[in-house]
């Protein structure tokens, strides 16, 4: 049987009291005891603050630190708490002094808290009663049970006041000093380690005697206890102290915006950053940029951007959504054109060229069509006005000629392109195929910096690790670029690789060929004469009505992507991005380290014999032929169409058939024979193309096929006659071409006749509004049929 205490109750009801007390004390304290907002920080990737931007409450507060520097620790240790590292929260001495000295001065001229307890009279901003100051005693108690002494100073540290709308010891050295805290001399921190003890009265650009006293006396207290030597306290008192102050640094504003706008989706808890930005390349580049503006201000342009993304880690090594100019509103500075937006010009152009190689449409010097061309109402011009007739896809690239990338869209059809840009990662497709049309290959989407930029990283990405994975790829390498310190799991890449890339190997270096022949601003087509020259793949492009001037560029280590033009679309004459965006570009590759250009991925290319004068895959009659290295997908290519056997006579001077002349006595020779409406430009520029030799007389094949072509209109063309200045009806000029100079073409509409050429075949017309049948016939009794219509003047207007 159990014995019965009488005075059990009593216990109990103790027992939990005190239990409660405990946990009351144990909980009272916040698991975080700061709750006011702080300020957003990006810093780059050596830690020095790129940018930040005032708290939500008006407060310069930056995001609280790990580590203290020592000579904060030690100034504001021998001036506020010099018992710090020995005390449990509260110096019982230095409250009984305090004590004694405010009694004896019947004001309160000393306190007695220690670090501890102003961290927590910092956190909860209460009025402090007597019961408060209890209160703050026990939980400065309970902080030191669960924050080492360093933490405790890092959180005094972070949220002291400094005077004005300053708080926290890294904010008050950019405001002050204008450097990170780690870098203050003695006598600047001491000058920072007095203001908190009385941030209302002293702070710097008021009450200058008093603060240098403070800080003076400072000084000579740490002299005295040995932490530095009395020179160096001598020679800290003459230091200045800080007037009004200091803007913070705003080196990457915009990355900054970014950075505030998409943290969550990053997952980054607080309000700092440390960015991938190289920090002294960031400087580099936004001075290049102050440079250019204040050049291209004169005409107008009042807006330049610039990204530069290392290809090895995927990641941004300098970011200038603009050159930045706050106080000049009107010049929307603010603006980040680096997400913003805008017509990308030519800058698509080698992502075509990419994808009908990749493909198996064209081969890398494939010949493409670049004559007078409408396509459905629409009738893209080459930016110097003229025609080659035919020119290699390749060289079509690199003098970024409008109408065989329209050609060649044509061929390769723009949903299929649509398709590709869509997976490329551009985000800014957002109205079907249909919308677009041809136009997508000239700048009628709409592009960003930084999708553009990303592309064309992904593709270089691509290419530097074609020996990584058996020949496979890594879909990884398309990723979007970081900026932000925190990388990749790329353990499993290995196992996430597939067996075709959005682009293969050889597709992607015969494209990076391709762009590297481009002339560069400025050096008249010499640079390559010079072995010092940077190997650099780059395209340029301009938007129409010239409000775009792009850049982008690469080597195997960078890509640089550079936008030049006003936020708000104006265009301006010369607005063009071979003139004021390449020579940014190139500026900006002399920051940059130089690298060798791309491995040949030999094993992931093959050999083919192809056409020299075609381009294409050799045929029979292919009478010079050349080994080139091409993607496998080049199979699919077709033998070359402009290479035939022609039948000439025993002099070689016509051309014959069996029925005017003996075989034993013909000459049979290959001919490279194009159709009439290219050869009529592509001699004019190739003077060693060869016309075909004319019919013997009494001879012709009536039967031989193509001879003549319109140039202008094209078949089932829909044309509008202007009106002159007198306002009377204009005239329309029509265009063809014979492969015999000397022919002539006789000209009907309608099973009228009209006129008769000869040699050069143009008339000038005025058709009535309708639709009209055009027939052309040769002495030979060649026709051409063709079909045009003639717009009304009033449905032009509607």
């Amino acid at each position: 049987m159990l014995k019965k205490f009488p005075y059990e109750p009593k216990l109990l009801v103790s027992d939990v009291c005190c239990v409660i007390l405990l946990l009351w004390f144990w909980f009272a304290l916040p698991a975080r005891l700061f709750k006011s907002p702080t300020s957003y920080v990006i810093e780059a990737a050596n830690g020095t603050l790129l940018s930040a931007a005032i708290a939500s409450d008006g407060q310069w507060r930056f995001p609280a630190v790990d580590s203290v520097p020592e000579k904060f620790a030690s100034c504001i240790i021998a001036f506020e708490d010099k018992r710090f590292y020995h005390h449990p929260g509260m110096d019982v001495m230095a409250m009984g002094r305090a004590m004694r000295q405010n009694f004896m001065a019947g004001a309160v001229v000393s306190g007695g808290s220690t670090l501890t307890m102003q961290v927590i009279r910092l956190s909860r901003r209460e009025s402090r009663t007597f019961t408060q100051k209890i209160i703050e005693l026990l939980l400065a108690f309970r902080l030191e049970l669960s924050h080492s002494k360093t933490e405790i100073l890092s959180l005094y540290m972070a949220n002291a006041p400094f005077g004005s709308n300053v708080v926290g010891l890294e904010a008050a050295s950019w405001r002050y000093f204008g450097r990170p805290a780690n870098s203050l001399s003695w006598g600047e921190m001491a000058t920072l380690a007095v203001l908190p003890n009385s941030p209302s009265l002293v702070h710097p650009g008021k009450n200058a005697a008093r603060l240098i006293k403070k800080r003076n006396d400072l000084l000579d207290k740490i002299a005295s206890m040995g932490i530095i030597d009395p020179a160096t306290a001598n020679l800290s008192k003459l230091e200045p102290i800080p007037g009004k102050p200091q803007p913070l640094p705003q080196h990457a504003p915009h990355l900054l915006n970014r950075f505030k706008e998409e943290r969550r989706q990053l997952k980054v808890a607080g309000t700092r950053m440390t960015s991938t930005v190289d920090y002294d390349l960031q400087l580099k580049v936004n001075a290049i940029l102050k440079r250019y503006q204040n050049r291209y201000r004169a005409n107008d342009i009042n807006n330049i951007a610039a990204l530069v993304l290392n290809i090895e880690d995927g990641t941004v090594a300098a970011y200038t959504g603009n050159h930045y100019q706050p106080e000049n509103k009107e010049l929307e500075s603010h603006v980040d054109m680096i997400r913003a937006p805008r017509s990308p010009g030519s800058t698509l152009k080698p992502l075509l060229y990419a994808s009908m190689l990749n493909d198996g449409f064209i081969l890398p010097q494939t010949l493409i069509p670049d004559i007078p061309t409408q396509i459905g109402g629409y009738s893209p011009q080459n930016y110097d006005l003229g025609y080659d007739g035919a020119i290699p896809a390749d060289r079509a690239l690199s003098r970024s000629l409008n109408i065989p990338a329209v050609k060649m869209l044509q061929n390769y059809k723009y949903p299929r392109f649509y398709d590709k840009l869509k997976k490329l990662g551009i985000s800014t497709l957002n109205r079907p195929a249909d919308h677009y049309g041809l136009s997508l290959i000239l700048g009628g989407s709409e592009v960003t910096m930084w999708d553009l930029a990303k592309t064309y990283m992904g593709m270089a990405r691509s290419l530097n690790h074609y020996n990584d994975y058996g020949g496979k790829y890594n879909p990884r390498d398309y990723d979007t670029p970081r900026y932000f310190e925190r990388k990749r799991d790329q353990r499993f890449d290995q196992y996430q690789t597939e067996r075709n890339g959005i682009f293969d190997y050889g597709a992607i270096w015969n494209t990076f060929n391709a762009m590297e022949e481009l002339m560069r601003p400025g050096e008249e087509g010499l640079w390559e004469q010079f072995s010092s020259s940077r190997r650099i793949a780059w395209k340029t492009g301009t938007s129409f009505g010239f409000r775009d001037g792009w850049a982008v560029g690469l080597n195997p280590a960078y890509v640089v992507c550079i936008w030049v033009g006003n936020a708000d679309g104006e265009g301006r004459p010369g607005l063009t991005g071979i003139d004021v965006a390449a020579p940014v570009l190139f500026d900006i590759f002399k920051l940059l380290p130089d690298k060798k250009w791309f491995s040949t991925p030999g094993n992931q290319l093959k050999k083919m014999r192809v056409c020299r004068q075609s381009g294409y895959k050799a045929g029979e009659y292919c009478a010079e032929v050349k080994t080139i290295l091409v993607s496998p997908a080049a199979e699919k290519t077709a033998l070359c169409p402009y290479h035939k056997m022609v039948h000439l006579d025993h002099s070689g001077t016509y051309r014959v058939t069996d029925h005017c002349e003996s075989p034993s006595l013909m000459q049979h020779r290959s001919w490279f024979i194009l159709p009439p409406a290219m050869e009529y430009y592509y001699k004019i520029k190739n003077s060693d193309y060869k016309s075909l030799p004319p019919w013997k007389p009494g001879c012709g094949d009536q039967n031989s096929g193509y001879v003549m072509d319109m140039i202008y209109p094209k078949n089932n063309s829909s044309i509008y006659v202007p009106v002159e200045f007198d306002g009377t009806r204009g005239k329309v000029v029509f265009n063809a071409t014979h492969r015999n100079d000397r022919a002539k073409i006789y000209w009907h509409i309608d099973d009228e006749f009209v006129a008769t050429t000869q040699g050069y075949h143009q008339i000038a017309i005025s058709p009535s509004a309708g639709k009209h049948t055009l027939t052309l016939v040769d002495e030979d009794g060649q026709r051409l049929v063709q079909v045009f219509t003639i717009l009304d003047k009033e449905k032009k207007i509607n």
